[in-house]
């Protein structure tokens, strides 16, 4: 194939911000290119650019070896179907088609042939006579490509413009389109944000974020051979875990070595593998290649979405002590007063401050009447760096005092030997009302409990994936409940059309072809 089109460090700006970094790529003659990214990711830019609509800020666009970057929009044998296809409602079908051919004042005898094969063409032959508004939206469609296919154009760019269509239709109008680009033999760039769309038609897809270009390839390479992260991620379902490239064809993950297909990165090289869920065999336990078990089955029609967790988080439980709302109430000052025990570790006696001891005790005074806030003038207590049971007053200028526990405790550390790690976490008491008022019980407990992990080789911190506990926020009573933190363990989704029990042992079994090993994603 010829090469049609070369964008060459192409860059935009709007406001400041960079949406295009200097972008390299090169489109031949009768491609399908899909660019592919999320919104803002740049791809609509670079369309609208190559389209005459904007110009770049820096770079050059070759169109069959001749730089273009000074031709009009309407000199440019390009033409475009939008999001919205902007057809004119008081033109009926054929009319709409030979728009463009008339504004060249190109005789009726040559219109009626081009207008009607590209009728035949979308497959609304037939419907010439029609009123445009009385055509569902997949028939929209075909007579803006018509309309856009009359001029003979040399590229026909495509802005998202099966987003207005049902899941239905959108499956069918994939097809079409591939059916008339390859008919037509001409360049088709088409912009989406939908993998599956991507996956379906192009060629070529270019998978774009942030203004620059991850990756391209054609759909088989995009989908079995990710670049990094981003891509294993915005391209289908995947599982992604960390790993170490000991050798060529050889990965270790999972606390295990497997043979791999990949090479050429260095000895030893932190990665990521990826391992799509399709890929994934479940057998019984011990006949695979890791144990786990089933933790959700999910029916989605075709196939089970099955997870299976083979490494568990570790986990620290502490007590949660819930104290009735007992505000103090100074009549004579007419102020109202609160605070709460709590737990510290000994390591913090030393840099403490009254500030800190008042926002760990959420310390608050207010009027009686109508609760304008009062600051705590005096915070009184005799703390000392040894375990034990300290009391801390809190007093306003007026004299109105609230006393609180503190227990200085020696950090109770959780560490898990298997997992490598540490994990560890305070007791904590509140009252109902700082209960029932959190609007994120979940992040508020590991806050007030101090909750932290960490790994007990590169001492990293390690995200704390889950707090569990058994009672209801908003119906909490007085009592000492269980909070229990983990940190997250290692899943895998599996797509099966074999059920699977939940809490089942298995076995998961891939073959090397299927891991997939990645440069290490940095951010």
């Amino acid at each position: 194939m010829e090469k049609l089109i070369e964008f060459r460090n192409i860059v935009k700006n709007f406001d400041g911000q960079m949406v295009l970094k200097g972008i390299n790529l090169d489109i031949f003659e009768n491609e399908f290119v899909t660019l592919l990214g999320p919104s803002g990711c740049g791809k609509t830019t670079l369309l609208r650019i190559l389209g005459g609509f904007l110009e770049q800020d820096e770079g050059s666009i070759i169109f069959n070896g001749e730089e273009i970057s000074n031709v009009p929009a309407y000199k440019r044998p390009i033409n475009t179907v939008f999001q919205k296809y902007a057809l004119f409602p008081h033109l009926n079908v054929y009319e709409n088609v030979a728009f463009g051919l008339r504004i060249k004042k190109m005789s009726n005898d040559l219109i009626e042939p081009k207008v009607n094969r590209m009728l035949e063409l979308v497959g609304l032959d037939g419907f010439q006579k029609r009123d445009v508004t009385q055509l569902s939206g997949g028939q929209q469609q075909r007579v803006a490509i018509a309309r856009a296919l009359v001029n003979e154009p040399d590229v026909l760019l495509l802005d998202e413009p099966l987003s207005a269509l049902d899941a239905k239709l959108r499956k069918e109008m994939q097809q079409e389109l591939k059916r008339i680009q390859e008919e037509v033999g001409i360049t088709f760039i088409f912009v989406t944000h939908d993998q599956e769309e991507a996956l379906t038609m192009s060629d070529k897809i270019v998978v774009m974020k942030d203004g620059g270009i991850q990756q391209i390839g054609t759909p088989t390479e995009i989908y079995n051979e990710p670049v990094n992260r981003y891509v294993a991620n915005f391209i289908g379902q995947s599982n992604i875990v960390d790993g170490i490239m000991k050798k060529d064809f050889l990965v270790n993950f999972d606390d295990k070595d497997f043979e791999c297909v990949d090479q050429g990165f260095r000895p030893n090289e932190p990665v990521d593998v990826v391992i799509r869920p399709e890929d994934i065999d479940i057998k019984k336990k011990g006949r695979g290649k890791m144990n786990g078990q089933v933790i959700s089955v999910l029916f989605k029609g075709v196939h089970y979405e099955v997870v299976v967790e083979t490494k568990r988080g570790a986990a620290k439980t502490i007590k949660l002590h819930v104290l009735g709302n007992q505000d103090i109430f100074n009549e004579a000052a007419n102020e109202k007063m609160s605070a709460s025990s709590f737990t510290m570790d000994i390591e913090d006696v030393d840099t403490i401050t009254d500030q800190d001891l008042i926002l760990r005790a959420n310390a608050q005074a207010w009027k009686a009447d109508t609760e304008e806030e009062i600051s705590i003038a005096h915070v009184e207590h005799s703390i000392k760096p040894e375990a034990g049971k300290y009391t801390i007053t809190f007093k306003t200028e007026a004299g109105t005092s609230v006393n609180v526990d503190v227990d200085v405790v020696l950090p109770k550390v959780v560490e898990d030997k298997e997992e490598r790690i540490g994990i560890q976490a305070f007791d904590v008491y509140k009252t109902i009302d700082e209960i029932e008022e959190s609007m994120a019980i979940s992040v508020d407990l590991k806050n007030w409990a101090d909750a932290y992990a960490w790994d007990l080789e590169t001492e990293n911190e390690v995200e704390i994936d889950d707090t569990r506990f058994d009672f209801d926020p908003m119906e909490i009573t007085e009592g000492v409940y269980d909070v229990t933190f983990v940190t997250e363990g290692r899943t895998y989704i599996i797509h099966t059309t074999d059920y699977q029990e939940e809490g089942d042992i298995v076995s998961l079994d891939f073959a090397p072809e299927d891991i997939h090993v990645m440069e290490k994603s940095i951010g």
